[in-house]
């Protein structure tokens, strides 16, 4: 489990093409501190096992089914990328509850800058539009960001001069592809009242 803090800002240093599989290998001294084989790190938002570690680096497994569904498969040698250990139990929650299962890509459609904060709008896929609300949470690129303005087929978010410099939002370009992830809260409320299940008195009556 995440939260969306970007705690650095990392680079893919190498790609290998393996038989349905890419193998990447990502330089990241601040999350790869203490890390081991086994280990989670969400890179743009996706949550990859830590294969090995070794001088600020490490390397990483991504199956076909993640390349299809994310923006991993775009990277290539120089590529920034977002980069963020798991939560850790009893620590603050600085952001939203993030999974590092990405629901879908979009696409910056474009930037509006201001004295303060940037304005950003992002092309949403229409599978995914019933999960998005303006005030709610979602995860662009592995950020946990608030959404401006929610419509049918794109929303909004406001960066702010830290994200903008600490992130690969500050550098992605209208065109460019994004991984999204909603709020699982939300799918879940989805999936109880579809079954026809109250969520308020879901545990009635069992003890």
């Amino acid at each position: 489990m995440f939260t969306g803090i970007v705690e650095e800002l990392g680079e893919v240093t190498a790609v290998e093409q393996l038989a349905e599989a890419s193998r990447f290998r990502l330089r990241g001294p601040v999350v790869t501190e203490g890390a081991k084989h086994g280990d989670s790190i969400a890179v743009n938002g996706v949550c990859l096992t830590v294969v090995e570690t070794a001088d600020g680096e490490f390397t990483a497994d991504v199956m076909q089914e993640t390349l299809n569904r994310s923006s991993l498969g775009a990277l290539g040698e120089g590529s920034r990328v977002n980069l963020e250990r798991p939560m850790a139990l009893g620590g603050r929650l600085g952001g939203h509850l993030v999974q590092g299962h990405v629901d879908g890509t979009g696409e910056i459609l474009s930037r509006t800058p201001s004295e303060h904060w940037e304005l950003v709008k992002v092309a949403l896929p229409a599978h995914l539009a019933r999960y998005v609300v303006e005030k709610g949470s979602i995860t662009v690129d592995g950020v946990s960001l608030t959404v401006v303005e929610a419509a049918a087929d794109h929303f909004t978010i406001s960066l702010i001069p830290t994200t903008l410099a600490l992130t690969t939002l500050g550098i992605k370009q209208p065109g460019d592809p994004v991984n999204l992830e909603v709020d699982v809260l939300a799918k879940y409320v989805e999936r109880l009242l579809a079954a026809g299940v109250n969520p308020l008195h879901a545990g009635e009556g069992q003890k």
